[in-house]
């Protein structure tokens, strides 16, 4: 007998090793299948919006159709498909907890709509945009950590789907895409304080306007889906008093990925109009310049 022909036989009297086989090498053919058409799509789609969600669709697809493929291909014979099944959970539990529950994140962050892909979040401690989630883990673009304020600091984060499950997930973008911000200005005492707040008003409400007007509709279907009070969008002022000087606080709605272009702005165009006030309104400050130690001589003979 040959060896090929022993092959055969053994494979005639083992029919479930034989369908494993066979089922393993049409998964294979169509993972291979779904990789494929991902790189023609990424190779033939300009815009970046229409190629992601492309191959994304491609990929679900594709899971999609291993399932049925599974259940369809086994369902000749329950008995084996319960045996497959049985033994594939079991190893499953002991040896792969974590990616279970990374894959279980991602049908959660699918179904549940924590966030997509373009979102800001925080989550484990991390900062940053959204720019994939696949089966198993969430890619971002980082923000902060050495960089100051909301910008990008260049490294790419790969994080496991599983942590949608162990704790908070901070979005800044989802339903209201607008933060409020808040800065204090020091202002001397002597100054002409209603002058000075007219002045910070007015800027602001000139600077933000597009974002207030944005945000009010926004807000209001926020508050309509949530048990929410509806809050003020237009800038505030808030004025106390200090041992130094008079603090304005400035408290306004920004979009969440302008706050420090918007910060500055608004920084550089209240110090103007400042400075044009003829002395009318000024910046309060501290100041301490050491210029030199006196000499100090002691004549002991005295003492």
């Amino acid at each position: 007998m040959t060896t090929i022909e022993y092959i055969k036989e053994w494979l005639s009297t083992n029919p479930l090793i034989w369908n494993v086989i066979r089922f393993l090498a049409i998964l294979f053919v169509i993972l291979l299948g779904v990789q494929l058409v991902r790189r023609y799509l990424k190779k033939h789609i300009s815009n970046t919006v229409i190629r992601y969600k492309s191959q994304k669709a491609i990929e679900i697809i594709g899971y999609g159709l291993l399932i049925f493929l599974a259940i369809t291909y086994f369902s000749g014979s329950i008995k084996d498909f319960t045996i497959i099944i049985g033994l594939f959970t079991a190893g499953l539990a002991f040896t792969l907890q974590e990616l279970i529950l990374s894959i279980a994140g991602s049908i959660y962050i699918f179904l549940v709509k924590v966030y997509k892909p373009g979102d800001r979040i925080e989550i484990n401690g991390i900062k940053g945009d959204v720019i994939d989630v696949d089966s198993i883990y969430t890619t971002m673009m980082e923000i902060g950590q050495w960089v100051e304020s909301d910008n990008y600091s260049g490294r790419i984060v790969k994080l496991s789907n599983a942590f949608v499950f162990k704790g908070p997930i901070y979005n800044y973008s989802q339903d209201f895409p607008f933060i409020w911000d808040q800065f204090n200005l020091p202002i001397r005492y002597g100054s002409d304080m209603e002058l000075a707040k007219s002045i910070v008003i007015k800027i602001a409400s000139e600077t933000l306007s597009e974002y207030t007007k944005a945000s009010k509709s926004q807000w209001e279907a926020v508050v309509n889906k949530y048990y929410i009070e509806d809050a003020i969008v237009e800038p505030t002022l808030a004025v106390r008093l200090t041992d130094n000087w008079v603090e304005f606080n400035l408290r306004y709605i920004v979009d969440y990925k302008k706050r420090r272009l918007t910060r500055h702005l608004l920084h550089d165009e209240i110090r103007k109009a400042f400075e044009q006030t003829n002395g009318k309104v000024v910046l309060a400050s501290t100041t301490i310049e050491l210029i030199k130690i006196p000499e100090i001589k002691i004549n002991s003979e005295q003492i």
